[in-house]
């Protein structure tokens, strides 16, 4: 089958549009529907999810000698040759795995895709694969649990996407050969299980033909089987031995996309790829300025593992309503990630975020989908012009953080903090900027207040006064600004 594949491969390449190269590649068009969704759910749910401690790299670090996960796993399960990470599959039965209600939740969190992992650093493929054994339709929960979200997802009118960190997979269960352990046992799972010296060796390691035919094999294999309208990858494909083999799956996916009359991208990291060939995805992280090419942010909604674990604890939707606000603003998609039990149960605390978050967007979510940016992305202590870098450090939603989107004639400010007095300085209004750039402002209304807002342009910006009776000191205030004349 993976000959049949590749060769499948090297066919529609050599009769599509699309060629391995990046030339070819470049300026492929970013899908509108994306542009416009700005919110996808991104689902970390695995294998990991059965020990679930400490993160979803349990099945790495439970073959570290000295770490938590392996005096966990030898205090709860025993030795590691006699219980291996392989053991838990059976006991990832997935009972409770019910996609239907997960479909109706995302639709409900207002996310307009869903990007589900297909195979986790770990090996185990969440989905039917011709290329494997050690899948969920031959193993543990006995379902193709890709196919049941994407039938559901779409159902609810939802775009759908996938994750594939296959690549990773070629270092990742290397350290179970430093000692005797189930890994040498059983390779045709936890193989090639490179070993090296240190973690910086791993990253370093050029994978082998073999391995690399068989990451592009299983992607296609994904593609076809599911067409996903992003395929989003993890950060091991920026080795350069994947380079040849990525520009071949680029092309094999936006021929295949092509043929299928679908919008399609990828996501990748730092770089991976040129810039104009995908969508740039920054990991927990976010850039300091607008950026003129469309971007993504992916983040947790767990404050540790991306996989579940027990005990763990969840960031505020208003939190991550800020954080949404702030990529928008700056020309991005937000992806925001959950991890299942390994029941198929949703924990509690993820549904209840979740809905919090859709209950806001239904409400203001004018203000976020199919918005455009403004001449700025707003302003505040964060806001530093003319350094468009990716910034790892978490930005302090302060009342001085403004933010901007635009839709038509309409300028949507938000204070991401409402100070106490209810007094919002714009200082990018000011008299010089509206008369080059605007023309006429009206206050039509502010989204989060039905009491008028008093309002008044100074030399120096705008400054929009909320009645006192209206103001939640700390909640995020939306103005909405009327353009009506230049």
């Amino acid at each position: 089958m993976l000959n049949k594949i590749l060769q499948q491969v090297e066919n529609v390449n050599d009769a599509g549009t699309y060629k391995a190269s990046w030339d070819s590649l470049e300026n492929h068009p970013i899908p509108t529907w994306y542009q416009q969704g700005k919110f996808g759910i991104f689902i970390h749910w695995g294998v990991y999810a059965v020990p679930a401690f400490a993160s979803e790299w349990y099945s790495r670090n439970m073959y570290i000698e000295g770490t938590p996960e392996f005096d966990y796993h030898k205090q709860h399960f025993g030795d590691h040759q006699t219980f291996g990470y392989k053991d838990f599959i059976p006991m990832f039965t997935a009972e409770q795995f019910h996609p239907n209600d997960w479909a109706k939740l995302f639709k409900a969190s207002g996310a307009q895709f869903v990007m589900p992992v297909a195979e986790h650093h770990d090996g185990f493929q969440m989905y039917d694969s011709a290329l494997s054994r050690w899948n969920a339709a031959q193993m543990g929960p006995k379902r193709d649990i890709i196919a049941e979200l994407e039938q559901h997802v779409r159902a609810e009118g939802l775009q759908f996407a996938l994750s594939s960190h296959r690549a990773e997979h070629y270092y990742f269960m290397g350290e179970g050969r430093r000692f005797p352990s189930d890994v040498t046992e059983q390779l045709d799972f936890y193989g090639p299980a490179q070993l090296r010296s240190s973690y910086d060796d791993y990253l370093d390691c050029a994978p082998d033909e073999a391995f690399l035919q068989d990451w592009l094999a299983r992607t296609c294999e994904l593609i076809d089987k599911y067409r996903p309208q992003i395929l989003y990858f993890d950060t091991w494909i920026m080795n350069l031995a994947f380079k040849p083999y990525l520009k071949k799956l680029a092309a094999y996916y936006y021929n295949r996309a092509e043929e299928w009359q679908m919008e399609v991208t990828i996501n990748y990291k730092q770089d991976a790829m040129p810039v104009t060939t995908g969508v740039l995805d920054i990991e927990c992280g976010q850039v300091n300025d607008m950026r003129a090419i469309f971007w993504q942010k992916d983040t947790n909604i767990s404050t540790s593992s991306w996989g579940y674990i027990e005990n763990q604890q969840f960031h505020s939707a208003l939190d991550l309503l800020r954080d949404m606000i702030d990529v928008v603003s700056k020309n991005g998609a937000y992806l925001l990630n959950i991890g299942p039990k390994a029941d198929g149960t949703i924990p509690q605390g993820e549904v209840d975020v979740l809905l919090e978050m859709g209950s806001w967007l239904e409400t203001y979510g004018e203000a976020i989908y199919e918005t455009t940016p403004f001449i700025v992305c707003g302003e505040g202590p964060s806001v530093r012009s003319g350094m468009n870098v990716i910034d790892y450090t978490p930005i302090d939603f302060t009342a001085e953080e403004l933010r901007f989107t635009m839709k038509d004639n309409i300028l949507y400010v938000f204070c991401l903090s409402l100070p106490a007095d209810g007094q919002v300085f714009v200082r990018s209004l000011n008299q010089a900027n509206v008369a080059t750039f605007l023309g006429v402002i009206e206050l039509e209304c502010l989204l989060s207040c039905d009491e008028a807002v008093a309002h008044r342009f100074l030399e120096d910006g705008l400054l929009l006064e909320v009645p006192r009776t209206a103001i939640r000191p700390g909640d995020i205030a939306i103005f909405k600004l009327k353009i009506v004349g230049s």
